[in-house]
């Protein structure tokens, strides 16, 4: 079974709302000056494009999706004129004279079949002395409200567990996307930790969400029938219900950047 990224309604409800709690961090760390040409590589449905515009100063942001479902969502959502969108991959990135002055990707750089080769594309469109940078969760144990579903999930379905984010991308942290900026050509490479409460305010806030069929875990709930659905949901309440009390996570992520060397 593959991830499924097709409707943005449905991302926004799963995971959204965090991506863009998220971006604000991502944007106080990386501190960029006002007043540069951005590109973003998978904006999914806006989030960091948005908080680029309300926060960074660009004089420009051009922000591209594979999804055209994506990209729809993005261009009805935001509404800064300094923004725009493109549907393209990794392999297809636009280009501007001169280059961009920062290229970021915000939880995209794990799901792209080849990671090295779209750094590799983000690095070769940087203008002289540009900043590349991109952050991606902490999926070993460091996004707990997803944790908490795989666990009930395999608990149910063993098979499940070759599905489960934390085995798929436990290899991302800091020292890997330094190493892979390392090979793409940047230069002063950074890492930095990334970190947001992931709240609910009851049961049906938090599973309602992987209902949604986009997104890895939404795409495993689609997957199975009605009885095993319910006996998911029914286990997921069971350790979670809270009564009246918000069901309260965290999440972190890692961030890296480097600059352009030529």
């Amino acid at each position: 079974m593959s991830d499924r990224w097709a409707a943005g309604v449905a991302y926004e409800a799963y995971m959204g709302r965090w991506s863009r709690q998220l971006a604000r961090e991502f944007l106080a760390w990386l501190n960029p000056k006002p007043a540069l040409h951005w590109l973003e590589a998978g904006c999914g449905t806006g989030s960091l494009t948005s908080v680029v515009g309300e926060l960074g100063q660009p004089a420009s942001i051009v922000a591209c999706d594979p999804s055209q479902a994506f990209v729809d969502h993005a261009r009805s959502h935001v509404t800064d004129e300094r923004a725009s969108f493109v549907v393209a991959g990794a392999d297809s990135l636009p280009t501007r004279d001169g280059g961009f002055d920062a290229i970021v990707s915000g939880l995209v750089l794990n799901f792209v079949p080849d990671p090295d080769r779209a750094l590799a594309s983000m690095a070769e469109r940087a203008s002289s002395g540009g900043v590349v940078a991109a952050y991606v969760w902490n999926y070993a144990g460091g996004l707990e409200f997803l944790q908490c579903f795989w666990e009930e999930a395999v608990a149910l379905d063993p098979a499940a567990a070759a599905l489960d984010e934390s085995r798929r991308f436990g290899s991302w942290h800091p020292s890997t996307l330094a190493a892979r900026f390392h090979a793409s050509g940047l230069a002063q490479i950074e890492t930095g930790v990334l970190e947001i409460q992931t709240d609910f305010s009851d049961f049906d806030d938090y599973w309602q969400p992987f209902l949604g069929g986009t997104g890895p875990a939404p795409s495993f709930v689609a997957s199975l029938d009605a009885t095993r659905r319910a006996e998911l949901q029914s286990r997921l309440e069971q350790r979670l219900e809270r009564g009246n009390e918000r069901i309260r996570f965290r999440a972190r992520a890692w961030a890296v950047r480097g600059f352009a060397n030529r």
